[in-house]
């Protein structure tokens, strides 16, 4: 464990009125942890989620399956790839180009078919208490693997005046009412929230409130301001817990935010050339690639990109349509954008790109020419940050069904993620709300993958 941070004396609230502020969505503090970053396999510094919310079907993108029967194989036809022998279907044209850049992970598998209950499995790791759309974010819930990156990065010293996570545009859930547990810090604490968007990168008024100093002020003014505050916080008697540290860590974060402005330049998408803008596409979808690029580019550690808001990808009804006119075409835009953009900079390498959704979806077509939910089989993406592109690990059966070889687990990917930051996930553990060591996951690093 590392020393603790020297004490503060400005609280909270005095910090907030001096720099004329809200409410930011994260802080900084240590936890009890075991283990330290490794410098053997990883080779990523930071990472992209790209999460399809509502679950796109596997067998009509990364999974065809030619050979069987209508009812399964659904309206679209295969292409070939850059990786001989690897096909996908035609809805991705782009990204067949760039098979030679990605991993394609075929038989990633878990048990809950219930969104909320499916998002948690896919990024904590580890299975809800129940399976079921119902459910909320609660004090005791264990953390998913962006926000335990973010709380690694800053048991780590972590100061980039940038959030360490950051979810857009907007977070896990079945419904703003029903948000997904675990992205949030549940058991870690509020302090490991995520940096939250909530808005649309691509409005026209898109503006990211709090990061920066009230135009009132100046540098000089602030400076000033935090002496006296200093000054005035010296003569009080001073309190000592662990509330008041973790509020001392916090103001620390909050006022090197305030005097870098580095947080404000990186969410200002202002800044990009509108020939970049276009390129990831003028939507969502495509500024929220466009914002995590800027922000990994700035120094924050994960990056979550929520395709919905909500379950958008949910096709129960008319899937071919639905994939082929509304969900796949900007999606795949801001995919190959990012990869491309981000590889054009020399930022390939040490960002790793993970592309998934909470579960497939079912092998045989409804009533409603569309596809129901389905855990037990799907796809899952991975690129940059040391990953060998250019392969397939693991397959599905005649149908999409079920692994045919190589199971994988959400936990796995989990686990790899982590090796590629350079972390030791089997020695590192946090604890629980009542107290117990939790291992930072159950899963296995995949070998092929590196």
């Amino acid at each position: 464990m590392k020393a603790p941070l020297p004490e503060m004396r400005v609280s909270r609230r005095n910090i907030l009125q001096a720099g004329g502020m809200g409410m930011l969505g994260f802080g900084l503090s240590h936890l009890r942890a075991l283990g330290s970053p490794q410098t053997g396999l990883g080779k990523a510094k930071s990472v992209i989620l790209i999460f399809n919310g509502g679950a796109p079907s596997h067998i009509d993108l990364w999974d065809p399956k030619p050979d069987a029967p209508s009812e399964i194989r659904g309206e679209f036809k295969t292409i070939k790839t850059s990786v001989p022998g690897t096909h996908i279907t035609e809805l991705l044209p782009q990204m067949a180009k760039r098979m030679h850049k990605l991993a394609l992970i075929r038989s990633v598998h878990h048990g809950h078919s219930s969104h909320n209950g499916g998002m948690h499995w896919a990024t904590v790791g580890r299975p809800y208490r129940v399976d079921s759309t119902l459910i909320t974010p609660s004090p005791t819930d264990i953390p998913g693997v962006g926000t335990l990156c973010g709380w690694l990065a800053q048991r780590d010293g972590f100061s980039k005046g940038v959030p360490p996570y950051v979810i857009t545009p907007f977070p896990h859930c079945d419904s703003k009412v029903y948000l997904t547990p675990g992205q949030f810090g549940g058991c870690l604490g509020n302090r490991y929230d995520p940096f939250v968007l909530d808005d649309d990168p691509n409005a026209a008024s898109f503006r990211v409130r709090n990061m920066a100093l009230d135009s009132s002020l100046t540098p000089t003014r602030f400076q000033e301001r935090l002496a006296l505050l200093n000054h005035m916080s010296a003569a009080a008697r001073p309190i000592t817990s662990p509330q008041t540290a973790q509020i001392d860590i916090f103001n620390e974060q909050a006022t090197s935010m305030l005097q870098t402005g580095k947080a404000a330049d990186a969410f200002d998408l202002s800044k990009e050339p509108d020939k970049v803008r276009e390129r990831y596409g003028r939507h969502s979808w495509g500024q929220s690639h466009l914002l995590a690029r800027r922000l990994i580019e700035s120094g924050t550690r994960f990056v979550t990109t929520v395709n919905g808001p909500s379950i958008t990808w949910d096709t129960h009804k008319d899937n071919f349509n639905g994939l082929k006119n509304r969900l796949v075409p900007p999606m795949e835009q801001a995919y190959a954008a990012l990869l491309d953009d981000l590889e054009e900079r020399g930022l390939l390498e040490s960002t790793l790109v993970v592309w998934m959704g909470e579960f497939g979806r079912t092998p045989k077509i409804n009533n409603d020419a569309g596809r129901d939910h389905w855990p037990g089989c799907y796809s899952v993406l991975l690129a940059g940050g040391g990953v060998r592109g250019g392969q397939v690990i693991g397959s599905s059966d005649a149908t999409g069904a079920y692994p045919k070889d190589r199971p994988i687990s959400p936990s796995d990917i989990h686990a790899s993620i982590y090796a590629a930051l350079g972390y030791d996930y089997r020695e590192i553990e946090y604890r629980s709300a009542d107290g117990r060591p939790v291992p930072l996951t159950d899963g296995v690093m995949i070998p092929e993958l590196f």
